[in-house]
C-alpha cells in the first residue's frame, strides 16, 4: 500500500519545476565565480565581468565594484534565491491550494533576469560605442582604436575580446525548465 502511495506522489511531483528550481539555485553559486559575459581589452588591461549576481571591473590588474551595481547584484541574488526555493516548494506540492500562486511567482524570475540582463548589456555596449566612439564588441574580437582626443593625437589600437560565458546558458536552461514547469502545471 505504501509503495502505491509513493508512486502516486512521485507522479504528481512537477519534475520540470524540481530541476528548474535546483538549476536556479545553482546559477546563483556559479554566477558568483564565473561571469555571464566577459570583455577583455588588451592583455588584461581592462576586464569587465558581468552577471546579475556579480559584476566587477578590472583595470591594470586591480579589481573593483561600483556600490550601486553591487546593491543590484545583491537584489538579484535574493530574487533568484526566492525563486529557486519557491519553485522547489511548489514542485513537491503542486496540488495544494497555494501552489498556483507559488508557481506564478517563481517561474518568471529566471526568465526576466536572462532577458533583462542580455538586453541591458546589449544596450550598454551600444551606448558605449556611440559615446566613446570605439568599436567595443558584444561577441567576438575587434580592434579598439582609442579616440585621438584621449591620446593627444596618437593613434592607439588594442584588441578587445568579448563573449557570453557558460553560466548564461545555464541560466537560460533554468528559465526554460521553469517555463516547462508552468506549462506542465496546466496539464
Amino acid at each position: 500500500m505504501k509503495l502505491c502511495n509513493l508512486r502516486n506522489y512521485l507522479f504528481k511531483v512537477n519534475w520540470f519545476g524540481v530541476v528548474g528550481g535546483v538549476l536556479t539555485l545553482s546559477v546563483i553559486v556559479v554566477s558568483l565565480y564565473y561571469p555571464w559575459w566577459q570583455l577583455t581589452i588588451g592583455e588584461d588591461t581592462v576586464k569587465v565581468n558581468v552577471s546579475p549576481m556579480n559584476t566587477n571591473f578590472g583595470l591594470l590588474g586591480t579589481s573593483f565594484t561600483i556600490p550601486l551595481i553591487y546593491a543590484l547584484n545583491i537584489g538579484s541574488i535574493l530574487t533568484f534565491l526566492c525563486s529557486g526555493i519557491i519553485m522547489l516548494i511548489y514542485s513537491i506540492t503542486p496540488n495544494k491550494s497555494y501552489s498556483k500562486v507559488l508557481l506564478d511567482f517563481a517561474w518568471k524570475k529566471p526568465l526576466y533576469s536572462v532577458i533583462t540582463s542580455t538586453l541591458c548589456l546589449s544596450l550598454i555596449v551600444l551606448i558605449a560605442r556611440a559615446f566613446l566612439d570605439m568599436e567595443i564588441p558584444l561577441i567576438g574580437t575587434a580592434a579598439v582604436t582609442l579616440p585621438t582626443q584621449f591620446t593627444e593625437g596618437v593613434s592607439i589600437s588594442v584588441m578587445a575580446t568579448a563573449a557570453f560565458q557558460w553560466p548564461l546558458y545555464l541560466a537560460i536552461t533554468a528559465a526554460s525548465l521553469c517555463i516547462l514547469a508552468k506549462i506542465y502545471h496546466k496539464k
